[in-house]
């Protein structure tokens, strides 16, 4: 059986796709490819595709990858009614109250300035209250 999937090429660090038509035993990497559909370039997500040769062997029964499928869609190649498209998954970030973007903000510093406000009032009758205090103690060390 026949299968389009993408065979990797390119230096480290820097993949390149070629998508290729290949028996479905041989391992992606072996050279041995039935032929060759196009390539995909995952940094420029640049696509280049034979489209004529890939619906004749999708027409044939080569079995598309899940990426094959992908590029295909959105080449607007259209796929046989027995291809299979996966759903989507859903992803989910692991800790994600350790994350900044989803941690609360900070509470405003407006609350403490008003206890502040209601204690200034206060403080002047003290002070009032301490002058008298302090000019009786130097009469009495007078006399």
């Amino acid at each position: 059986m026949l299968a389009i999937r993408m065979q990797r090429t390119g230096r480290k660090g820097h993949a390149m796709f070629r998508v290729v038509v290949q028996e479905s035993r041989v391992t992606p990497t072996s050279g041995k490819v039935v032929a060759q559909l196009g390539s995909y370039d995952p940094h420029s997500k640049a696509v280049t595709l034979d489209k004529d040769k890939a619906s004749f062997y999708l027409t044939h029964g080569a079995q598309p990858s899940d990426r094959a499928v992908r590029l295909f869609k959105s080449e607007g190649i259209e796929l046989p009614s027995w291809v299979k498209v996966s759903a989507d998954r859903t992803r989910t970030v692991r800790n994600a109250d350790k994350r900044r973007s989803t941690t609360p903000a900070a509470p405003a510093p407006v609350e403490e300035a008003e206890p502040e406000a209601a204690a200034e009032p206060e403080a002047p009758i003290e002070a009032e209250a301490a002058p008298e205090a302090v000019a009786e103690t130097p009469a009495e060390t007078e006399a």
